[in-house]
Parts: C-alpha cells; structure tokens; sequence
C-alpha cells in the first residue's frame, strides 16, 4: 500500500522524496491550500533548528502526500552540516526529546529491551549511516543481564546489528530482524537509514523522525520487505537522515526555475533576487510539441512525468547525487543521532558522560 502511495505521488508531481515534510510542501506549492484534509503540520522554531511534526490522520491524507498514515517529526538545521560539538550537543538534546515523544507513545517499560538497526552498506559512504551510528550506540542488553536491578542506575537493555544490505548477505534485512527480535524478545525497534530528498539544501542538515516504519532502499527506487509495526508485531520507529536526491528531481526544479516557478524546498525562505528567465519546458520535447498559451502553466506534473521517462530515463533515469563531503558529513550526523539515542535510552547518564563516550 505504501509502494502504492509514493509512486502514484511521483506520478503526479514528478518528486521523489522520503520526507513527510518536502511531500507536504509540494502539494501546498502545487496545488494551492495550506490546510490539507487529513494532514495535520505544526511548527516549532528552537535556537539551532527547526522542528516541523507532520500528522497523517487518514487514508485521504496519507494519499495526498503519498505517506503512511502515523507521526512524522522533522529537525532541520544548517548547523549540522558544520563542525560544531556544543551546537550538535544541542540538536542532539532535540532530537532525543522528538524520540522520547515516539517512545512514550509505545508505553514501553523502563526495563523493555530495544533492538537497534543500522540499515544501510557500509562500504558505500552515503548508505553508511546505520552502520556508523550503531557503532556509537551503547549497547547494554549483554551487561544488564548479570547486574542486580538495583545498580543499573537507568540503563536500558539494548542490543544493536547493521545486518547489511541483501547485495551482501543474500538475506532480506526484513527477515534478519524478525529473527533477531523474536529471539531476544525486543519489545520495540529502532532503525536508522539513509534516506532521498527532493531538494540538495535538505542532504545531511534534515533528521526525520516517524512511527510508520520503513522500506530498506525505497528512497533510490530499490524496494524490500517492509519493517513497520504489521511485519515485526511490535512498535517501529525509524529514523532517517537524507543523503541523496535523485538527478531527475535537480532537472525539474532546474526546469521549474526556467519556467518562472520556485521548487518546494523554497517554500519556507525569501526567494533571491534575481532576473527571471522563462522558458517553454515543451521546447525539449521537438518542434510536435504544441505552444501554451501566455500566462499559463507550461506544463503538469503527469506531462512532466511522461517527459522524464521519454527524454531522461535511458541516461539518468535511476542516477543519484550526493555531496562530494559526503564522508565528512555523514561523520557530523552519525554523531548527533548517536547521542541522541544514547541518551534517550540511558537516563542514568549524563549527557557530558554521553558525548564524551562519542569523542
């Protein structure tokens, strides 16, 4: 169903995105209302971020944005791309104050172990964010097993695996944790991945934080075995860190420019001045193309769809771009959501105690 959503969601605007927050965005550019019937968006501006929480209610929602229905909470900030401890110290408090809200609603006990998974291939830098911050994770579950109630002090079993990727193992991820969970009796699971965004201003500076699950490779058109809530029988909460966009998705915010119109990642900030150039996307498509009158939308979404897949598709219909400081960025995230779980697991450490374990 949600592989349903998300492409009847690109087939009608030509955008492929992991974020609630980039979908919702699109939809209010394109279409117009800011008030979406079964999408609930709230705003809160902190010191060095931006928190957005995107509530999809229904059905009507969830096919509007192409999103499962459930909680979506967004931190961006353009900090998280610079080489700052005390400001990532912060965003690191924020996002585990955004986790704490999820993991409060699963009404797990004090003492319930978690699973925590590190989705992703480490051998390629932009997918290497789950394995990363697993390896920062302070696991406990093999310590709280031999220590007396009394002395644990606030800490949390948990456990923690990258099980790779299928092109590795030969293995669904999917099925990999419902081995391991059924086995350790996880009452919950945490995973973190990569994901693909719309705009080049959102890789590495957006976490999205949600209680839909996830699909391993979605974000780069290569679909596996869903790991939610409805596949594991216990609550899943994902978070996810965009480092790719699509090259298709660069072309049509470049061919929107053209056009006189602004991407939806501009929709939150004050347009540039500059001298505006307006040009008939038709013009790509040979002299059959026939001219729209002035004053008009040059072309829709589904036009614009069928163009991509005639025009761009044998030669970069499935490229993907990432910074070329991927590795030094991916290294700033990995820190920041690795405390962030840290500390949100581990009540009984403090946060300095935290980030110095990260150093």
């Amino acid at each position: 169903m949600q592989e349903y959503r998300a492409q009847e969601f690109f087939e009608k605007y030509s955008v492929r995105t992991d974020l609630a927050l980039e979908a919702h965005e699109v939809v209010v550019e394109r279409e117009g209302p800011l008030e979406l019937p079964g999408v609930n968006v709230s705003r809160v501006e902190k010191e060095q971020a931006v928190i957005s929480r995107v509530v999809v209610e229904n059905e009507v929602g969830a096919r509007m944005i192409g999103k499962a229905p459930g909680r979506y909470s967004t931190i961006e900030s353009r900090a998280l791309r610079e080489h700052n401890r005390e400001v990532h110290e912060d965003l690191a408090r924020y996002l585990a104050e955004e986790l704490d809200w999820f993991i409060q609603d699963t009404q797990l006990g004090p003492e319930d172990p978690i699973l925590v998974v590190g989705l992703g291939n480490w051998n390629a830098t932009p997918d290497a964010l789950g394995p990363r911050v697993v390896q920062n994770i302070m696991v406990t579950r093999h310590l709280l097993g031999m220590t007396p109630p009394e002395l644990r002090h606030g800490l949390r079993p948990i456990a923690a695996i990258s099980p790779g990727v299928l092109g590795l193992t030969g293995i669904e991820t999917g099925e990999i944790i419902m081995g391991v969970t059924d086995r350790i009796g996880a009452k919950a699971v945490i995973c973190i991945d990569a994901l693909a965004s719309r705009s080049v201003e959102r890789l590495c500076s957006t976490i999205q934080i949600s209680d839909t699950g996830i699909h391993p490779g979605a974000g780069v058109g290569n679909r596996r075995l869903a790991i939610n809530q409805e596949t594991l029988g216990i609550p899943v909460i994902a978070i996810g860190v965009p480092t790719v966009v699509h090259a298709t998705t660069i072309v049509a915010d470049a061919m929107d420019l053209l056009a006189g119109q602004r991407p939806a990642s501009h929709v939150q900030e004050s347009p540039p001045q500059r001298t505006t150039f307006r040009v008939d996307p038709r013009s790509f498509m040979g002299p059959q193309a026939e001219p729209q009158p002035a004053g008009q939308p040059q072309m829709s979404g589904e036009e614009k769809h069928r163009l991509f897949q005639e025009v761009l598709a044998p030669y970069m219909g499935s490229m993907i771009v990432t910074p070329k400081e991927i590795d030094v960025l991916i290294e700033e995230v990995t820190d920041v959501v690795a405390g962030a779980l840290n500390i949100v697991f581990h009540e009984g450490v403090d946060y300095d105690e935290v980030f110095q374990y990260l150093t």
